[in-house]
C-alpha cells in the first residue's frame, strides 16, 4: 500500500500539466499519482497516458467524461488505495525538499499511538514575473512539528484559512465524513476544506512551503471578473457551506475553537458572494445578494445574526450605490492584503 495518493484534475491541461506532474514524481516509490482527464479535448489524455507508460507503478490515469473539478476529485478519492490523500491542480507545482520532508513525517506517523487525520503545510501564491511571492503560513496558529488537536489551535486572522493547497487528508476519513463535491461547479474547493473538519481529530503542521499555487492567468476560477460571471456557482457552493454548518452546529460546536474557526471561515465566503454580487450590480443580482442572507436567517437565527451585524456583514450592506461601491472598495483594499480569492 501506497503511503499517500495524490489526485491530479486536469481538463485541457497540456500546456502546464507536465511541469506538475514532474514535480509530484519525486515523492518516490511511496506515492501514487492518478491524473484524472476530465474529458480533455487537446492533448491532456495523451500526455498522461505517456507518462502512465514511463512510471506504471507510480502514475495512473483514468479518462472520464467531463464532469467539473469536483467530480475529478471524487473519481480520485474513490480509486485511491494510498493511506493519506491530496489533492493537485495541474497548473501548480510543489517542491522537492519540502516534498520529502512530508512523505518522511507521514511515515514516521503511520502505526504511532495517536492516528493522524490531517497534515498541514504552507502554501505560496506563486506569480510570474514577481520576485517575492506571499507565502500562506500557519506557525503562530497552529504547533510546529508536533501531533495536536483542536483545543490546541490559536486564533486564524480573517484571512488565514486551510486551504485545499495546504492540506493532506487521512484518505479513509474523506470517505466516511461523506463529502460529495456536485458537478460542473466551480468553488468546490471550500467545501473540500470545510465538510471534513468536523471528523478531524488530530493534526500536525509542517512549516514548510510545499504547494506552489499559480495565480495571474485571466482565465482562471479566482480571477475577479471571472468570479463575477461564475457568481451563480459561488452561490451555490455558498449555500451547500451555510446547510452543511447549520444542520450540524451541534457537532460543530462541541469543540470552541473549530466553531468558531469554520463560522469565520464561512462569513469570509459569505462577504465574498455579497461583493461579487454587488459587481454584477443588476437588480436581479443584488436581490440575490438580499435573497442569500435571508437563506441564512431562516437557517439558523443567531448565525446570521453574528454574521450580519459582524464587520464583513455590515460591510456588504452600506446602503445606496455610494455604499455598494464602498463596500467593493474596502473588499478589494481588504483582499489586497488576505488574499481571500
Amino acid at each position: 500500500m501506497k503511503i499517500l495518493t495524490i489526485g491530479v484534475p486536469c481538463y485541457n491541461s497540456e500546456n502546464y500539466m507536465e511541469k506538475c506532474i514532474d514535480s509530484l514524481l519525486a515523492g518516490g516509490d511511496d506515492v501514487e499519482i492518478i491524473i484524472v482527464d476530465d474529458g480533455s479535448t487537446d492533448r491532456t489524455g495523451e500526455i498522461a497516458d505517456e507518462y502512465q507508460a514511463r512510471y506504471p507503478a507510480t502514475v495512473r490515469v483514468i479518462h472520464q467524461k467531463n464532469g467539473g473539478h469536483g467530480a475529478a476529485v471524487m473519481t480520485a478519492l474513490a480509486s485511491a488505495t494510498g493511506l493519506y490523500f491530496k489533492v493537485v491542480d495541474s497548473d501548480d507545482f510543489v517542491r522537492e525538499i519540502p516534498y520529502r520532508k512530508i512523505m518522511q513525517t507521514l511515515a514516521d506517523l503511520i502505526g504511532g499511538d495517536e492516528r493522524l487525520d490531517l497534515l498541514i503545510a504552507n502554501f505560496v501564491y506563486h506569480k510570474a514575473g514577481e520576485k517575492r511571492h506571499r507565502v500562506m503560513r500557519y506557525a503562530h496558529t497552529m504547533p510546529v512539528e508536533q501531533m495536536f488537536t483542536w483545543k490546541d489551535v490559536g486564533h486564524f486572522h480573517k484571512g488565514q484559512y486551510i486551504l485545499m493547497h495546504s492540506v493532506i487528508y487521512r484518505t479513509k476519513l474523506l470517505r466516511d465524513c461523506g463529502m460529495k463535491l456536485p458537478e460542473h461547479t466551480f468553488y468546490v474547493d471550500n467545501l473540500y476544506v470545510f465538510e471534513p473538519i468536523p471528523f478531524v481529530k488530530n493534526m500536525y503542521y509542517l512549516d514548510v512551503n510545499f504547494y506552489y499555487y499559480n495565480i495571474g492567468r485571466e482565465d482562471q476560477s479566482v480571477n475577479e471578473s471571472v468570479m463575477v460571471g461564475r457568481v451563480g456557482q459561488q452561490i451555490q457552493v455558498n449555500r451547500m457551506m451555510v446547510d452543511y454548518f447549520t444542520e450540524n452546529i451541534g457537532m460543530i460546536s462541541s469543540e470552541k475553537r473549530r466553531y468558531q474557526y469554520m463560522f469565520n471561515y464561512l462569513e469570509i465566503m459569505t462577504a465574498i458572494s455579497s461583493i461579487l454580487l454587488i459587481l454584477a450590480g443588476t437588480p436581479d443580482k443584488l436581490r440575490e445578494k438580499d435573497e442569500l442572507w435571508s437563506y441564512i436567517r431562516k437557517k439558523n437565527l443567531p448565525v446570521w445574526l453574528k454574521m450580519r451585524f459582524g464587520l464583513l456583514g455590515n460591510m456588504a450592506h452600506l446602503p445606496g450605490r455610494g455604499g455598494r461601491k464602498l463596500s467593493v472598495e474596502s473588499y478589494r483594499l481588504v483582499n489586497r492584503f488576505f488574499h481571500f480569492n
